[in-house]
């Protein structure tokens, strides 16, 4: 499961994100609003959690312009004891639940469990492309009567192809949306895990390659 998570305390998102890490969540941290905003609509999450008091752009607004655009991601809030108007106002926006800082871990995590329990109706367990069947749940790449299990970084990059294959991803693009926010990483990793996942799709016989333009980027072709 693949969560986005924003908050702007960095030692509160260094805790968060370890915790729920521990428990077998992928996160994704970020740390304002438009932050926020972008990754949401592009990431494929499974859930977000969303503090209110953000910069550059609030939890409300942010939560306000996904729900208008579409985005049917469940949303946990986070909130001040104090801010009761916001929490009305959130949940009529269309957030899920809401939990008032200062939170205890093990209740978090719980509210999370909840509200992925409840994301079923809006997202489906597999992606596709072509003949190629990405399982979100166990990792599993499957072509015909052929499986794989990706190891989590491949998934990560493959997860993130097949999502947009409709348009070119650029290197810094992929390492973004798969190795996250803050990555302490290189696009050397990217062009690494590529050769690793094309080097899959032709063992397995799949149509499915990974096309490439200079100075552009990458994306999913399917050879009929």
């Amino acid at each position: 499961m693949r969560l986005l998570y924003a908050e702007d305390e960095p030692a509160l998102s260094e805790a968060v994100v370890d915790y729920l890490t521990y428990h077998k969540y992928i996160v994704d941290p970020v740390y304002d609003g438009d932050a926020a905003y972008d990754y949401a609509r592009t990431g494929g999450y499974d859930g977000i959690i969303l503090d209110i008091m953000l910069p550059k752009r609030d939890g409300i607004d942010v939560l306000k312009s996904l729900r208008a655009n579409g985005c049917t991601t469940p949303v946990l809030l986070l909130t001040a004891k104090t801010q009761v108007e916001d929490r009305i106002k959130g949940l009529d926006m269309g957030a899920d639940d809401y939990i008032p800082k200062p939170f205890d871990m093990g209740e978090l995590l719980a509210r999370v469990r909840a509200m992925l329990r409840r994301r079923d109706e809006f997202h489906p367990n597999t992606l596709s492309f072509g003949d190629v069947i990405l399982n979100m749940q166990s990792y599993e790449l499957v072509v015909g009567d052929v499986s794989y299990q990706l190891p989590r970084q491949e998934y990560r990059l493959m997860e993130q192809l097949i999502i947009n294959n409709n348009i070119f991803l650029s290197t810094e693009d992929l390492l973004i949306k798969a190795w996250g926010y803050n990555a302490e990483t290189d696009v050397n990793s990217v062009w690494v895990y590529i050769s690793y996942l094309r080097k899959r799709l032709l063992e397995m016989k799949s149509r499915v390659e990974i096309i490439s333009k200079r100075n552009i980027g990458y994306k999913l072709e399917y050879r009929k």
